[in-house]
């Protein structure tokens, strides 16, 4: 057991460091993106602007699956649960959209508020077959939502695919969404990932139709 416990101290370091770093690097880019539109705009009129997107959600709940879907077209469940970090580039039309996905484990969590403030957009990934965990679904996104009431929140109430899901309706009951006291735009979106090899389903595409959409209107 004492061998055990020190592999997991060191692994809870390891991810600790990889937080910091990956921390550093949003706001290093981040602050150079914003640095560089306020004194130097006349050099990005050729260049695509860069958004930052931060994607979290309950270990579990599908997010590494979508990314996927979102950037390459195609259906490849993940295998197990984000125990990091996971970062996905995704260039559309003048715009370059750089997600960060950061695993939704109890060791993770606590990192979450750190990337609110040089995010563009929050998408928050809930697993609606779930109904166990979903008040603590629910808590963590009320949590991360008082810390900034003004960015934009795209929440996907994914796996509508199995037994047992809760309905859109359902699902802003449960999450006790009308509690909210939210300033800025707020859209809930149904969706699942088919099995792997088969064709995007159209509610993924409608996501991120509405991603680049959102993310055009912000300046």
């Amino acid at each position: 057991m004492s061998h055990l416990r020190h592999i997991g101290a060191a692994i809870g370091t390891l991810v600790a460091i990889l937080g910091s770093i990956m921390f550093i690097s949003w706001k290093y880019f981040s602050g150079s993106r914003r640095h560089s539109e306020e004194e130097y705009s006349f050099l990005q009129e050729s260049q695509p602007r860069e958004k930052q997107i931060l994607v979290l959600g309950l270990d579990g709940a599908g997010k590494s699956s979508i990314l996927n879907c979102l950037a390459t077209h195609t259906v490849k469940h993940s295998t197990s649960p984000t125990q990091g970090f996971n970062a996905v580039c995704i260039h559309t039309e003048g715009c370059k959209l750089n997600f960060l996905e950061i695993g939704g484990s109890c060791n993770l969590r606590s990192y979450w508020n750190l990337y609110l403030n040089k995010a563009h957009m929050l998408i928050y990934v809930v697993d609606s077959a779930d109904q166990e965990r979903l008040p603590l679904a629910g808590q963590e996104l009320h949590r991360l939502l008082k810390e900034d009431l003004l960015l934009p929140l795209v929440l996907l109430a994914n796996k509508q695919d199995l037994d047992g899901a809760l309905s859109i309706s359902g699902l802003h009951r449960k999450l006790l969404l009308h509690d909210l006291n939210y300033e800025q735009k707020l859209f809930l979106m149904a969706t699942n990932v088919t099995e792997d090899g088969t064709q995007v389903p159209k509610n993924i595409h409608d996501v991120k139709e509405l991603i680049i959409q959102l993310i055009s209107q912000k300046r």
